[in-house]
C-alpha cells in the first residue's frame, strides 16, 4: 500500500513527535481514518520530509512519531509551463496532470485568444482553484516539492520568462521542427514551454516570443486540446532531459 503524503511545516522542524492538525490533520484522521501504527510521510513542500508513524489519532488530528528525516534536492532543469487560460474546468485538469507529470512552475497566461478572462474576484478564485489542485495532485503523486502556480501573466511578462530561460519553446501547429528533435541546452537554466489557448497563439504573440528567444515546435501529427497539450509536451521534455 502506498504511504500517504501530508503537508506541514513541521516536517522541517527538529522534533521527535508533532501534531498534524488543521485541514491536513482532519483529512488524515476523519477522511483517511488513519490509526496508530500506520505510516505516513509529511513534507513541507520544499523538499524536507519526515517519515512518521501515527502514535495517537484524534477526531481531527494525529500525533506522529518521526522515524527519519531527509531532504530531497529540487529537480533540474526546472520545467516551466506557460498555460493559456482554458475554458471551464479544463484549467484545473491541465494543472492536475502537469503536476502529476513533474512540471515545476505553472504560469497562467492571459493570451489574446483566451475565451476565459480572469478579472477581479474571479481571478483570485480561479488562481486559488489552480493552486489547490496543484497541492492535492502533488500529494497524490508523492511530490516533495510542490509546483509553483504563479500569478496570471501578460504576454510581456511571458516574454521576460523566455528571455531568461536556457531554452524556451512555443507549441505551434505550423512549426517545422518537432519538439522531440529540439536541441536541449547545455548550460543550466529553466526550460520554458508555452501552450496557447483553444484559439491558438496569434502571429503577434509568436513574433514577440521569437524576438525574446523562443523556438516554435510541433508537438505531433494530431491537434491536442490546450488542457492536454501541456502534459504531453512535458512528458517529451522530461524524458529527453533525463528527469524521467
Amino acid at each position: 500500500m502506498t504511504v500517504p503524503v501530508f503537508l506541514s511545516d513541521a516536517a522541517g522542524r527538529p522534533a521527535d513527535t508533532f501534531v498534524l492538525d488543521g485541514p491536513e490533520g482532519r483529512h488524515a484522521a476523519a477522511v483517511r481514518r488513519l490509526r496508530p501504527g500506520e505510516r505516513i510521510d509529511v513534507t513541507d513542500g520544499a523538499g524536507r520530509v519526515a517519515e512518521c508513524t501515527v502514535s495517537t489519532a484524534g477526531k481531527d488530528s494525529l500525533t506522529v512519531e518521526v522515524l527519519r528525516r531527509f531532504e530531497v534536492p529540487p529537480p533540474r532543469p526546472r520545467l516551466v509551463v506557460v498555460q493559456g487560460l482554458p475554458k471551464g474546468d479544463r484549467g484545473e485538469l491541465a494543472v492536475e496532470m502537469m503536476t502529476e507529470a513533474g512540471v515545476d512552475v505553472i504560469v497562467p497566461w492571459a493570451a489574446a485568444r483566451c475565451v476565459t478572462q480572469w478579472k477581479g474576484d474571479r481571478a483570485a478564485k480561479a488562481l486559488a482553484r489552480w493552486r489547490g489542485t496543484a497541492r492535492e495532485a502533488a500529494k497524490q503523486a508523492r511530490r516533495f516539492h510542490l509546483p509553483e502556480v504563479t500569478e496570471q501573466a501578460t504576454t510581456a511578462a511571458v516574454g521576460s520568462l523566455v528571455s531568461a530561460a536556457a531554452l524556451a519553446v512555443v507549441l505551434h501547429e505550423e512549426a517545422a521542427e518537432p519538439l522531440s528533435r529540439l536541441a536541449l541546452p547545455q548550460e543550466p537554466g529553466d526550460i520554458v514551454m508555452i501552450v496557447g489557448p483553444e484559439g491558438g497563439v496569434t502571429e503577434e504573440e509568436i513574433a514577440a516570443f521569437r524576438a525574446a528567444g523562443a523556438v516554435p515546435a510541433l508537438l505531433g501529427p494530431t491537434v491536442l486540446r490546450t488542457s492536454t497539450a501541456g502534459v504531453a509536451a512535458a512528458a517529451v521534455l522530461l524524458s529527453r532531459c533525463g528527469r524521467w
